[in-house]
């Protein structure tokens, strides 16, 4: 049973910081570490797997520092995003290669298995440069396996698979979270992580956003101000109807048609069909105003006054 532990933990390059006094532990099971592209998620991950020192604070696995540390390697497996590989190897001498760095009795063997873990023996003889993106992270996910390792860090890991190959790797990664492994993936699709975890750490430009299981960060991310951009047949009359039921948080006129700012998804989408009926209005567009990922990640960091009782949100 592995512990990672980041505590009040920064990293900074420069004079740009990714990762901005993060706390988190990730215990057995899978765990997603969820945010948009540029949050700081491989950076925390390559601390976690000691390629870098962090900047502040300190990163452990069972209470041991990974950087500098290459004990942890004998437990510990790591996927990351960049596809380099030694192209020049087959899929089979790749893997075979971190088997006998491993020290392990059988390289051979070892090897053999974890190209048939990750569904990869009919192409383990071919060139890894002529694989595809998501044969390239299977047979990086097997170099990773080969060990059997009780920690597995994964960068971005669906990046470049068809629906077949996510398929395997979902039913792969559940059968190690319900072995008691500890499995930290990445991913800036709430989807896919969704699928997966059970526990979703939420990073936005460096902090630690949010914490709690997919249905507590799928609230948190629904029941936030929603701005929208609406066009109408009368659209002084829809605003007007709008700003009297009391349940939007801002409308606005201008030539670009009704802006209003709805402070609940879920109440807004029943209750503008239903004002504008009341009203003869005819809705012509509706378009959401900031349904960016950014948009609703960042939400999660500026949205400090709203509290939760079931998800933690960071003091940071």
């Amino acid at each position: 049973m592995a512990t990672l532990q980041i505590d009040t933990c920064s990293r900074w390059f420069g004079n740009v910081v990714a990762v901005n006094d993060v706390t988190m532990t990730v215990g057995p099971g899978i765990t997603g570490l969820l945010g948009p592209n540029g949050a700081g998620k491989s950076t925390l991950i390559h601390m976690l797997g000691g390629f870098l020192p962090p900047s502040a604070g300190s990163v452990t696995l069972d209470g041991t520092p990974t950087w500098k540390n290459q004990e942890i390697y004998r437990t510990l497996g790591i996927v990351t995003e960049r596809e380099a590989t030694y192209d020049f190897l087959t899929g089979r001498q790749l893997v075979r290669a971190s088997a006998e760095l491993q020290g392990l009795p059988d390289p051979g063997a070892a090897a053999d298995r974890a190209l048939v873990t990750v569904d990869m023996t009919d192409a383990q003889d071919r060139k890894v440069g002529e694989y595809s993106k998501g044969m390239k992270q299977r047979v990086k996910m097997a170099s990773a396996l080969v060990h059997d390792p009780a920690v597995l860090l994964l960068d971005e890991p669906f990046n470049g698979m068809d629906p077949r190959q996510r398929l395997h790797l979902i039913g792969l990664l559940r059968a190690m979270g319900d072995e008691g492994r500890t499995v930290l993936f990445s991913s800036h699709i709430l989807e896919e992580v969704e699928q997966l975890a059970h526990q979703i750490e939420v990073v936005v430009s460096g902090r630690h956003a949010a914490s709690g299981d997919y249905r507590e960060i799928r609230r948190l991310m629904t029941d936030r101000p929603h701005r929208y951009t609406i066009s109408s047949s009368d659209d002084r009359a829809l605003a007007s109807a709008l700003v009297a039921d009391g349940s939007t948080a801002g409308v606005s006129l201008d030539g670009g048609g009704l802006r209003v700012q709805a402070g609940e998804f879920l109440r807004f989408a029943t209750l503008l069909p239903r004002v504008a009926r009341d009203v003869d209005v005819r809705l012509y567009e509706v378009t959401p105003a900031d349904e960016s990922l950014e948009s609703v990640f960042s939400y999660l960091v500026d949205g400090s006054s709203r509290t939760t009782s079931t998800a933690r949100r960071d003091p940071s």
